[in-house]
């Protein structure tokens, strides 16, 4: 039986066997290729998504045990403006070679949706599961900072 999912604000109906990760529904089912594959073992933060606006691994959880709406990175601004958090994301010239970039900004996200404010050691804690290979993790942090004072400003 089709299993439905709601995606970014829009629903799908997916005929999938319950056990594949959301990462492969959302990828090659749905077509949103945003979210990355990494490592496939949730210690890498790639294929990181929100779940009722939770921070999740996706390449971890079952498409039978999504319990809520879905939003990807692709749907965190709309398609005429960026999210404050990936304005922020630009303007520090956070990525490199940008593949762990969408996890990042979903991880941060959660974050700032959670933490309006934080402080460094919030930041740290809250990305230590995000890795970065191409070592931005302060600028990742300062961008975090922007999008926080921008977000308090509106």
């Amino acid at each position: 039986m089709p299993t439905r999912l709601s995606v970014n604000g829009t629903d799908h109906q997916v005929d999938l066997p319950d056990d594949v990760p959301l990462l492969w529904v959302l990828r090659d089912e749905i077509g949103l290729t945003g979210t990355k594959f990494g490592c496939g073992v949730a210690a890498c933060g790639a294929c990181t998504v929100q779940i009722d606006g939770e921070a999740v691994r996706s390449c971890q959880i079952a498409l039978a045990d999504v319990w809520g709406d879905v939003t990807t990175i692709e749907g965190l601004g709309t398609p005429d403006t960026m999210a404050v958090i990936q304005q922020a994301w630009v303007e520090n010239q956070v990525a490199q070679c940008g593949y762990c970039q969408s996890g990042q900004i979903m991880q941060a996200a959660a974050l700032l949706a959670e933490t309006p404010a934080p402080t460094d050691a919030e930041i740290d804690d809250a990305m230590q599961g995000n890795l970065c290979r191409c070592g931005t993790y302060p600028r990742i942090r300062a961008a975090i900072h922007m999008a926080a004072a921008r977000l308090s400003e509106a």
